[in-house]
């Protein structure tokens, strides 16, 4: 089994792109962030038409995740049940007997704001639901936007970075709490190339001078993690013409 993460940022502009990179991936399940489309404006039929179900939550202008997938798929829940939020960001589901969890964490714009403060409530709210979870389905899958370099090695210049949002210290703690819970980072359970990153800003030519990071992340539970045979990122879809500034990352159970 192939299962996928990626923020498309707008599906409504990435629907092609996504079709296209379906096409040429044998992809089982792909978990998609930042669709920014209503329920009712979701193109549910294309999705069809490519092979695939899928359940969505979303809202309008940001925000919203869904879960495709080639597989039936059983008992979804919209949000986390633990945490109050009219921010559509989380969408669960089980598939093939693996409980999946398409998140889209906060950004948290800055670690003196508002919008900080809610991203750790909101990470705190994770962990304490997740921890339910994984006693109903030892076999779950945490895939998304983190909006977390969780190591200086997954951001282009650390020096630069120091104590800014998506590398501040509660934000990686939160992140190592999650692997504490037993979460293993599959990108980091295999060696990989120096300088690979999943997001690059649009501005002052982020990716073709790779000035990056890896913040789109799969995280395992053990028995998945036993089952993980290789994981990478697929640049393609950032060099396509109006490209999501995000780019798939993809992770193989055997």
């Amino acid at each position: 089994m192939k299962i996928a993460t990626w923020n498309v940022n707008s599906l409504k502009v990435r629907l092609p792109q996504v079709l296209q990179w379906l096409g040429d991936n044998p992809i089982d399940v792909l978990c998609l962030q930042e669709t920014k489309l209503t329920d009712d404006k979701f193109p549910l039929a294309e999705i069809n038409a490519a092979g695939y179900q899928v359940v969505y939550t979303g809202q309008k202008t940001y925000n919203g995740v869904a879960i495709l997938s080639r597989h039936p798929i059983h008992d979804v829940v919209k949000n986390n049940p633990l945490f109050e939020d009219e921010q559509q960001r989380i969408i669960a589901a089980t598939i093939e007997g693996v409980r999946f969890v398409c998140a889209y964490i906060p950004n948290g714009q800055a670690p003196d704001s508002e919008k900080f403060q809610y991203k750790l409530k909101w990470l705190a709210a994770l962990h304490e639901w997740l921890a339910q979870e994984q006693l109903q389905h030892p076999k779950l899958a945490l895939l998304g936007d983190y909006n977390i370099a969780p190591e200086d090695r997954d951001v282009h210049d650390p020096a630069a970075w120091v104590g800014q949002n998506l590398v501040s210290e509660p934000e990686r703690a939160a992140f190592q709490h999650l692997q504490k819970m037993g979460f293993t980072d599959a990108f980091r359970m295999f060696e990989q190339p120096e300088k690979l990153f999943s997001w690059w800003d649009y501005r002052q030519m982020g990716f073709r001078l790779n000035k990056g990071m890896r913040i789109d992340h799969i995280l395992l539970t053990a028995p998945l993690a036993a089952q993980c045979t290789a994981c990478v990122i697929d640049k393609v879809p950032r060099k396509w013409e109006q490209p999501s500034d995000h780019t798939p990352v993809i992770a193989t159970l055997e």
